[in-house]
């Protein structure tokens, strides 16, 4: 597909907000980040020519229904990808994948840690609605999504469409538990959080890849074995539109890469020696280990991956009827570039739940565009859901706000507030202004078009208003299941 050389419109209108101009600064330069101000710069992902801020396209649509392929990096941090503002990370597809469609700077994770996002995605609600949301993550068989609740993918199924998920479920193990029991026609991939990349040995100590609900042997890197099983799909001949969800475990530790398989047999060998589940977590979380240079190169053959998945959908004739998204499913861990984002995965600092995000779609979505809408994952499942023709279950109503009519006719989602709950943290983000209540159960008020980095704390200037969006976080957070107590 040929890029288009895009320039910021004729009719643009007179006085740019502090929003929109940031998406008209071109090329190499620094781009001023909407709800993040002139102080959170990102680099333009457009090469030459300058980001638009987002319009939705005009005129009539063909009025097929796309195929919806939803990728997912894991722990991929919000700064990760050079068109987000790292600046020694190449990631050159992703990069292009931005500037074919829109690229989201206020985008979120439902939640801080894998699991309760992927929950968030799947369902469409807070992880808290669901006892199996409530873990954080999901590590032991007692705990996963309840195969009789309706999600992402058995909605779409009776609304027609073929359904698969290759990759990293993280919600619940079998025999209770699995894709195929929610919705979706195929799994391959791993149940747990983690696995060393080459043994497939997870983070309960048993291997962890399976076609269907039968182990799958396969020593190969991971990453690319998952790529290559999207390749298969998507160049099918298929009668009926599809969601894939493809999941990977990149740049999740342990930091192997490719040529890693030594240091992946040391990991490897540490789980096989115990049946501990906290020295079979340590092993993988290889705390003695990675670097920098380690995740660089990994979030690198992410993007390689991501390449080619995406040559396969164009040569497979699927390109413009196909919706891509790519996010992160939280904030990023210890080698992630967040800056200028404060906090990182398992809390609710922006760094900790703002993602990267890029949606494609060439038949409806005009390239070359930032957007500055607020949005988390809850809203990415109404979307789809709404752009598949399908009706979510009166029984379990959604908590996201379907963004279709926003990518495909310019309608303003309207006044809402993102929320979040975590154990140790409490959020809410209202236009421009946050409330945070940390560990300690201290209030705090941000106002993230100014401060982004969330470091001046105007709970004392603006006391009215911190009661207002406490309030609010409250009454959301009545109607959500209570932690367990422990012990």
């Amino acid at each position: 597909m040929s890029e288009r050389s895009l320039l910021p419109s004729s009719d643009a209108r007179d006085g740019l907000s502090r929003r929109a101009l940031g998406g008209l600064i071109g090329g190499g330069a620094l781009s001023a980040v909407a709800g993040t101000a002139a102080a959170s710069p990102a680099v333009a992902s457009t090469g030459t020519t300058a980001e638009q801020p987002f319009r939705a396209r005009t005129g009539a649509s063909s009025g097929r229904r796309p195929n919806l392929l939803v990728i997912l990096g894991d722990d991929l941090g919000w700064a990760d990808l050079s068109s987000y503002g790292a600046p020694h990370i190449k990631t050159p597809n992703l990069d292009r994948l931005a500037r074919q469609g829109v690229r989201f700077t206020d985008a979120y994770a439902g939640s801080a840690t894998c699991s309760p996002t992927r929950f968030s995605l799947y369902t469409g609600r807070y992880p808290g609605r669901t006892k199996g949301g409530l873990a954080e993550p999901i590590a032991n068989r007692t705990q996963g999504l309840d195969p009789t609740h309706p999600t992402l993918a058995s909605l779409l199924r009776t609304a027609g469409y073929s359904t698969a998920l290759i990759g990293k479920w993280h919600c619940g193990w079998l025999p209770d538990y699995s894709p195929t029991k929610s919705g979706w026609d195929e799994f391959f991939g791993n149940h747990g959080g983690a696995l060393e990349y080459f043994s497939k040995l997870g983070q309960l100590g048993d291997y962890d890849l399976y076609e269907g609900d039968a182990t799958y042997q396969d020593l190969r890197y991971y990453t690319n074995v998952l790529t290559e099983r999207a390749v298969e799909y998507i160049g099918r001949d298929h009668a009926q539109p599809w969601l894939l969800n493809l999941n990977f475990t990149t740049p999740h530790w342990p930091w192997l890469a490719e040529g890693d398989a030594e240091t992946g047999a040391g990991i490897a060998a540490k789980i096989r020696a115990t049946t501990d589940v906290g020295e079979i977590f340590s092993a993988l979380g290889h705390f003695d280990g990675g670097s920098v240079a380690k995740y660089t190169e990994m979030v690198e053959s992410l993007d390689a991956a991501v390449g080619e998945v995406l040559e396969a959908l164009r040569r497979s004739g699927q390109e413009s009827d196909t919706l891509v998204y790519f996010a992160s499913d939280n904030g990023g861990e210890r080698f992630s570039y967040n800056w200028p984002l404060s906090g990182e995965k398992f809390d609710l600092l922006e760094g900790g739940i703002r993602v990267p995000t890029i949606v494609r779609w060439p038949g409806r979505i005009d390239p070359g565009q930032v957007s500055h809408e607020p949005n988390f994952s809850p809203d990415w499942t109404a979307t789809f859901l709404e752009l598949g023709g399908a009706r979510p279950a009166p029984a379990y109503p959604l908590d996201g706000t379907s963004l279709a009519g926003y990518l495909l006719h310019g309608h303003a989602p309207g006044k809402r507030d993102l929320f979040w709950r975590v154990r140790a943290n409490r959020a809410l983000r209202r236009g421009d202004w946050k409330y945070y209540q940390d560990a300690d159960g201290t209030d705090h008020l941000f106002d993230l078009a100014r401060d982004s980095r969330e470091q001046a704390d105007l709970a004392s200037d603006r006391p009215e208003l911190l009661a207002e969006l406490k309030a609010a976080w409250e009454k959301t957070g009545a109607g959500l299941l209570p932690y367990p107590t422990a012990g």
